[in-house]
């Protein structure tokens, strides 16, 4: 026998059961808990990775009780929406115009640059995002650098915006008075919530009705998708998903697909009936 060529000693091969790997990770986390506690070892990498799958299992559990997105619930109405815009002032009034006129994510909105808004052409183009650290990057995906255009509202906005707008190297759009990135808890905390309040967009208890900025693209989405009857664009599901930056058509339908028009409501039906029975 040549060296090496005898029995593997400690190693394992093939699918191991979910009981055996429950109790080897359950004793190595012991013993770094173990180390932990010996100041050997700063944290217990197992043991979050176990906490992040039971918040993760919380949340998906949490996801099917809610059910789908509810107009007046999850997604500001048209009604709501024009009581907020009736009520925008300041610094706040261009960021928040924004975000429900293109449904730019927080982090892509606070990264927008004066040089990604073309007057010209009335669009909004999204190249780049802060992160929660404040450090500028790529959008979340492929699909998430685009253009986007804007309505003569937001053009205005964002003109009479550009006069009053901080200077600094980044050349942000929404910075803050030395130049720096917004943080998400600034815009959310100090414009959007109080804006909500004040414009009567409240629940029961008088605090503001949505918490936080994914609502307004939650409208945005709806804006996109709803019939041009009821005011809204009435856009095709793949133009959406370019809209908001999904990666995927399925990402688009998954969150908004019950919202798009059916196409057999009762009206539309009927006349479809009576073409069939008619003939003609």
């Amino acid at each position: 026998m040549r060296r090496g060529d005898g029995p593997a000693v400690g190693r394992v091969s093939g699918p191991r059961s979910s009981f055996t790997v429950k109790k080897v990770l359950v004793a190595l986390s012991s013993l770094i808990s173990d180390a932990q506690e010996r100041g050997l070892v700063a944290i217990n990498a197992v043991r979050d990775m176990r906490a992040r799958r039971v918040r993760g299992l919380e949340t998906r559990a949490e996801k099917r009780q809610r059910g789908k997105l509810k107009v007046g619930v999850d997604i500001p109405s048209p009604e709501e929406i024009r009581s907020l815009i009736g009520n925008l002032r300041g610094r706040w009034r261009p960021i928040l115009l924004t975000a429900i006129f293109t449904g730019l994510r927080s982090s892509e909105l606070r990264g927008l640059r004066w040089g990604d808004v073309d007057f010209k052409k009335s669009e909004v183009h999204v190249r780049q995002r802060v992160d929660r650290f404040g450090e500028m990057g790529a959008p979340k995906s492929a699909a998430g650098e685009r253009a986007l255009p804007v309505p003569p509202s937001l053009v205005s906005a964002l003109k009479e915006w550009r006069l009053a707008c901080p200077l600094g190297e980044l050349d942000l759009v929404f910075p803050t008075s030395t130049g720096r990135p917004l943080g998400h808890g600034d815009v959310v905390d100090r414009g959007l919530l109080p804006t909500l309040v004040a414009a009567g967009v409240v629940d029961r208890e008088g605090r503001a009705k949505y918490g936080g900025l994914h609502a307004l693209r939650h409208f945005y989405a709806s804006w996109c998708i709803n019939r041009k009857t009821d005011g809204g664009l009435e856009l095709p599901p793949k133009v959406v998903q370019t809209r908001l930056g999904h990666s995927t058509i399925a990402m688009t339908l998954d969150v908004y697909g019950h919202l798009f028009p059916s196409g057999d409501d009762g009206a539309e039906l009927a006349a479809a009936e009576t073409l069939l029975l008619s003939g003609g």
